[in-house]
């Protein structure tokens, strides 16, 4: 149902159990869509909630329930029907012109149907990918992409204000050795000679890096400064400035390419430069929770649920990671936002407790249980039959930009932004496939399926019902700015009113995929729409004689076509029109 037909009808049962209790109603009413549709269009169960407490039998006072219901004037042209099933449940079927409403109101709101302001004022910030920057983005990262965007816009559909933030960790180990490999490979070493680095970054990427450093090249992140290659390959420092802002200008390319958007970076090495990590050190050890214990500075992170007391320096120097990781989350919090998701793979489920732990410690206001944490499971790629585990590129794993460029058959001889429709197909199939699984289940991402044109493609087959309505429309001859008149009434054949059902909960599953932070069930719903109109394609004609018929029709697919780019828009993805 639509909200206002849900809020009358959710009142008419509140002032039916009143009546029949014949004292104040102070409960819940619940609504449902029944799994089948021949039980009517919604079941509610209050009279079983009800009987217990009220001594009643659940099948009689569902009767009482239901005549109220049905007396009641403001269901008239609301309620078709009421029925008792079971032990006492009660079965609605709503009116034609109920059922035939959400058509109008989808042609009339175009792109803001399905949207709401129940979280208007509340302000979330999403970080996701938060890659290091020593290498490009493999597909873990694009799960954390396609997951994180689509939340954030999942959440700007019910009124929330969303800052999506990427974490560069541009300090510690991995960047000493990012610059480490870059050095021998500028002083003409490469992977397998005696001299190489043991634990050295093998890619093609790392000499890429060399040749352009020693070449003076300059490289510039987003949101970063110029940094020019000194050619000397003695001056350490000079080699890691450059080969961080290569791979984030790298990163950006990526990020590019799958239309993916932050408003801030955040660098790892600005909390320690401007004292931040020092400072949640001092907060957490005057708070008591520290001791020292063989050298090592130590969090007593048990006494706030963690399964172990965690080090925080250790005994040869330097901070464990999550220690950063606390002082970042202050100033998230100092920042302004109560509510916080980060989205990280599954190997970070150890850090949770701990710097929950820490920001607790430090005893700043910060509520329990902040940050929140959505974690995602890995991703393996399928070509060809056989799983892909290497790309020469990277030289251990299979990057974002691999995965879009084989699922849109990308020229990879050319520059992969100069071919934009290929593009734009290997950038849909890659969002959609990555957000049509629960973020905490595997996925077998087969690219074989992405390039395929057939039912098989989910992101086909939604792309195709809309492009195929778009050509009925076209030849229908029938003038779209005046389906504000059709007679919606005619649509009752069984394809058209499955339809229906379907339009009307798109807003429901807009408002339950930001509850939970389940962007999946968007996708799931896209293909549930598709499926609707593909039958109603296969049973139904547009193109009659009947022209009243014809009209209804034409405006049920206008509003089916713009359910359908609305939640493909959701999920980053395109509707084209043609295919």
């Amino acid at each position: 149902m639509l909200a206002q037909q849900r809020n009358t009808l959710i009142a008419a049962f509140e002032a039916a159990a009143a009546a029949a209790l014949n004292q104040p109603f102070e409960g819940v009413v619940t609504l449902e869509k029944p799994k089948d549709a021949s039980h009517g269009d919604v079941a509610c169960n209050l009279a079983m909630q009800l009987a217990k407490p009220a001594r009643r039998n659940p099948r009689e006072l569902a009767q009482l329930l239901a005549d109220h219901v049905k007396a009641n004037a403001d269901c008239a042209n609301l309620v078709d029907a009421v029925e008792i099933a079971g032990p006492g449940f009660i079965n609605i079927r709503l009116s034609q012109k109920a059922r035939v409403a959400v058509v109008a109101q989808v042609l009339e709101q175009g792109a803001e149907f399905g949207k709401s302001q129940a979280r208007s004022g509340d302000t979330v910030l999403i970080e996701f990918v938060s890659a290091n920057p020593t290498g490009p983005l493999h597909v873990g990262h694009g799960r954390q992409a396609a997951l994180g965007d689509a939340m954030a816009a999942v959440m700007q559909t019910q009124g929330w204000k969303v800052h999506k933030e990427f974490y560069y960790n541009d300090a510690g180990v991995q960047i000493q050795t990012l610059a480490t490999s870059v050095q021998a490979r500028a002083k003409g070493l490469k992977p397998g000679d005696t001299e190489w680095p043991e634990s050295a970054y093998n890619g093609d990427y790392i000499a890429d890096i060399a040749a352009d450093f020693l070449a003076g090249k300059e490289v510039k992140a987003a949101d970063g400064e110029p940094v020019k290659g000194s050619g000397n390959v003695n001056d350490f420092e000079s080699i890691r400035a450059f080969a961080v802002a290569y791979l984030r200008a790298e990163q950006d390319l990526d990020l590019k390419a799958f239309g993916v958007n932050f408003d801030q970076f955040y660098l790892e090495s600005s909390l320690y430069s401007e004292g931040k990590v020092e400072q949640a050190v001092a907060l957490m050890v005057a708070s008591g929770k520290t001791f020292e214990e063989g050298g090592a500075l130590w969090l007593r992170s048990t006494d706030y649920g963690d399964d172990k007391d965690r080090v925080m320096r250790k005994s040869e120097g330097g901070y464990t990671y999550f220690v950063p990781d606390v002082a970042y989350h202050i100033q998230k919090f100092k920042r302004g936002f109560g509510k916080v998701i980060n989205i990280q793979g599954t190997d970070h489920h150890g850090t949770i407790a701990r710097v929950r732990a820490g920001l607790q410690a430090c005893n700043v206001g910060i509520p329990q249980g902040y940050p929140d944490y959505v974690l995602h499971k890995m991703v393996t790629v399928m070509k060809g039959g056989q799983e892909v585990k290497i790309s020469k590129r990277a030289g251990s794993y299979v990057t974002v930009r691999d995965l879009i460029c084989w699922s849109g058959g990308v020229d990879e001889s050319q520059p992969m932004l100069s071919q934009p429709e290929a593009l734009t197909k290997g950038r849909d199939a890659v969002r959609f496939f990555l957000v049509s699984r629960k973020a905490d289940t595997e996925f077998v991402f087969d690219v074989d399926l992405a390039l395929a044109q057939s039912d098989e493609n989910p992101v086909y087959y939604v792309q195709y019902a809309h492009a195929r309505i778009h050509s009925i429309l076209d030849q229908a001859e029938i003038d779209l700015t005046g389906l504000n008149n059709a007679d919606l009434s005619l649509l009752g054949a069984p394809s058209e009113l499955a339809l229906l059902r379907t339009l009307v909960s798109y807003p429901d599953i807009l408002s339950k995929a930001a509850e939970e932070l389940a962007p999946h069930h968007i996708a799931f719903y896209l293909r549930e729409l598709a499926g609707a109109f593909h039958t109603f394609y296969n049973a139904e004609r547009v193109r009659i004689d009947d022209i009243a018929l014809k009209t209804a029709r034409v405006a049920l697919l206008v509003a089916v076509a713009t359910v359908l780019a609305n939640g493909l828009a959701v999920l980053g993805v395109s509707a084209p029109k043609r295919m």
